[in-house]
């Protein structure tokens, strides 16, 4: 093995064995942080006796899993079981190693180690664990395995509920697949590559004006709605309905194989949020400056710190709904991922494709900023047909109105 390839392969171990801690420690925090978020929204008062402020929570939350008996339904599938929960978890911390989290750090080394031999490195060293061509892809794939743990899991439980669950959670998960791989079409049409690393590139012109939230909103609405339904969080957590399923797939799971659904759960929140940062937020960019492309050690991580602002934003944002809006009803649900969110991105990648036809080859425009405000108009009147429509009620009706409809049918009848 040549120096460079080990200097490589150590780069990259740093790098696993950094993002991975990160990952682990951040999803206790995120529990933590759900419940404090919670408690703020319904003015009472969180986890504060365990630890200054109540930090050591996740921590005692974890001892007591480990801790706890371990139980097995006496007519499950023993093996089918114990196989479920590390389906749905290694998936989920999967999809970290191909997030850009932060600028390309110059580094230059050449030691040498006893028994290890020569290790030898030059130039930038990309922030992401496996810079995979197929970028976005890629978490698309990898995203889709998770359903295979949830659907195995209500299975093999030999739990009705659990089978409910499972059922319910692979019927949503496949239904939201497709509208959110299809909302991610526009961004190719724009980037004109796949690789995450690339896209952050070229919305990096020192202006948000060029980041894709702007002339590819609807794309960023159908890909964070789709998320919200790929992650089971409310208000799409019909797979765990408690007031229907007691908890759904996870029914007869206790301990830490009970503790693995959750982590997958935030791990697969932590994803959607970098994912939504890095594609429509310009991921590690600061805006206003290009001073974060200068390169050097305080760049890298200044960079860092920003992605991460951002993704904690979204992180926020996704518990906020939690506690804020009611959960769907399982016929709405359906209805928003086929009837609306499928026929909205295909009709969308044609407008997107046809508009940026006209703008940069019938009118010429090369400016990345005039093109980003270009599409952005066209996004605008988009935007308030497609909410118009939705607000109607055309779609997606309530039980109240139904009511209404019904009565109308009944009274016309007996008329």
């Amino acid at each position: 093995m040549t120096p460079e390839m080990k200097g490589f392969l150590l780069l990259s171990i740093i790098k696993l064995v950094g993002v991975f801690t990160i990952i682990m420690i951040g999803v206790a925090l995120l529990t933590l942080m759900e419940r404090k978020v919670s408690a703020w929204m319904q003015n009472r008062h969180g986890p504060n006796r365990v630890g200054w402020a109540g930090l050591l929570q996740p921590a005692a939350d974890g001892v007591k899993n480990i801790l706890k008996e371990e139980t097995y339904p006496a007519e499950a599938n023993r093996r089918l079981f114990l196989v479920a929960p590390a389906l749905s978890f290694i998936p989920a911390l999967l999809l970290s190693a191909v997030i850009p989290f932060a600028a390309p750090l110059p580094l230059d080394f050449d030691v040498t180690l006893p028994l290890l031999g020569r290790f030898v490195w030059h130039g930038p060293v990309p922030m992401v664990v496996a810079d995979v061509p197929v970028g976005f892809l890629f978490v698309i794939a990898v995203s889709s395995l998770g359903v295979y743990g949830i659907a195995l899991a209500g299975w093999a439980s030999n739990s009705k509920y659990a089978l409910l669950g499972g059922l319910r959670a692979a019927a949503q998960m496949i239904s939201y697949e497709v509208a959110m791989g299809m909302s991610l079409i526009p961004v190719l049409l724009m980037s004109g590559n796949v690789r995450l690393g690339e896209i952050v590139a070229r919305q990096q012109t020192g202006s948000p004006l060029t980041w894709y939230v702007l002339p590819l909103f609807l794309s960023f609405f159908i890909f964070l709605v789709a998320g919200f339904a790929e992650t089971n969080r409310l208000p799409f957590d019909l797979p765990e309905a408690e007031s229907e399923l007691i908890a759904g797939y996870h029914t007869e799971y206790s301990a830490m194989k009970f503790s693995f659904f959750f982590i997958a759960e935030y791990a697969n929140v932590v994803t959607v949020c970098c994912m939504v940062t890095t594609l429509f937020f310009g991921g590690w960019d600061i805006p206003f400056t290009d001073w974060d492309r200068s390169g050097g050690l305080l760049p890298t991580l200044t960079t860092w710190l920003v992605f991460s602002l951002k993704v904690l934003f979204w992180i926020f944002v996704v518990m906020w709904i939690r506690w804020t809006l009611p959960r769907f009803r399982y016929d709405q649900l359906m209805a928003l991922g086929w009837k609306v969110m499928m026929p909205l991105a295909l009709t969308y990648i044609m407008v997107v494709a046809v508009a940026l036809y006209l703008v940069e080859r019938v009118a010429g425009l090369t400016n990345p900023v005039v093109v980003s405000l270009a599409l952005f108009g066209v996004n605008l009147v988009l935007a308030v047909l497609v909410f118009g429509l939705l607000d109607s009620g055309m779609f997606i009706r309530g039980s109240a109105q139904r009511a209404l409809e019904r009565r109308a049918q009944r009274a016309g009848v007996v008329g």
